[in-house]
C-alpha cells in the first residue's frame, strides 16, 4: 500500500478506531476483551492517552482509516512511567501489506522522542504468529509467555511478552 499516510489520531478518528477494534474483539484473540467497547468508551480511552502525552497514530489510505497504533502506560504504578505498551489493530483487508510495520516504526520513533525507555508488546494468543513476527522484525525480543491466562472463543489463550529498549534505555536515569 503506497498511499498510506501515518498521522496522529484525532477525536474525529474515534468512530473508525472503534469499528476496527470492535471487529478485532469480536473475531480475534489479540485483545482479551470479550465485548467490543462503545464509541464513547473508545473516545474516553483516546482522550486519556492524549491528555497523558502518549502517542496514538492512525494509518490512512484513500481518506479512510485502515489501522491504528498507540503506546499507552504499561502499568499504572509510578515506577513504570518510562515504559509503554504498544497496541496495533488493522482492518482485515489491510493486514499482510506492511501497514502494521509502518505504524509500529512510527510509534517506536514517537515513543522514543517523548522520552520513553522501554516498549512492551503484550501479544494475545501465542498462535498470533503475525504479531510476533512483526515485533521481532522491529527489534523486540521475546521475554516470556504466560500460558493459559485468558479464556476466549472457547479456548485458553496465552499471552506473549516482547520487549524493545528505546533510546538510551537503561543507560541513563529515568525521566523526572
Amino acid at each position: 500500500m503506497t498511499d498510506l499516510a501515518i498521522r496522529p489520531a484525532t477525536a474525529a478518528d474515534v468512530p473508525a478506531i472503534t469499528a476496527i477494534y470492535g471487529e478485532a474483539v469480536r473475531t480475534g484473540t489479540g485483545s482479551f476483551e470479550l465485548a467490543p467497547p462503545t464509541e464513547l468508551d473508545m473516545a474516553g480511552r483516546f482522550g486519556a492517552l492524549e491528555a497523558s502525552g502518549h502517542p496514538w497514530l492512525v494509518g490512512e489510505s484513500d481518506g479512510a482509516v485502515v489501522g491504528f497504533a498507540y503506546a499507552g502506560p504499561y502499568r499504572s504504578r509510578p515506577a513504570y512511567r518510562d515504559t509503554v505498551e504498544d497496541s496495533i489493530y488493522l482492518l482485515p483487508g489491510a493486514r499482510g501489506k506492511g501497514i502494521g510495520k509502518r505504524l509500529l516504526a512510527v510509534l517506536i520513533e514517537e515513543a522514543t522522542t517523548r522520552g520513553y525507555r522501554q516498549m512492551v508488546g503484550v501479544i494475545g494468543d501465542s498462535a498470533n504468529i503475525a504479531s510476533m513476527r512483526l515485533h521481532l522484525a522491529m527489534g523486540f525480543r521475546h521475554v516470556g509467555t504466560l500460558t493459559h491466562v485468558g479464556w476466549k472463543h472457547g479456548r485458553w489463550l496465552d499471552t506473549v511478552i516482547m520487549q524493545l529498549p528505546l533510546g538510551p534505555a537503561e543507560t541513563v536515569p529515568p525521566n523526572p
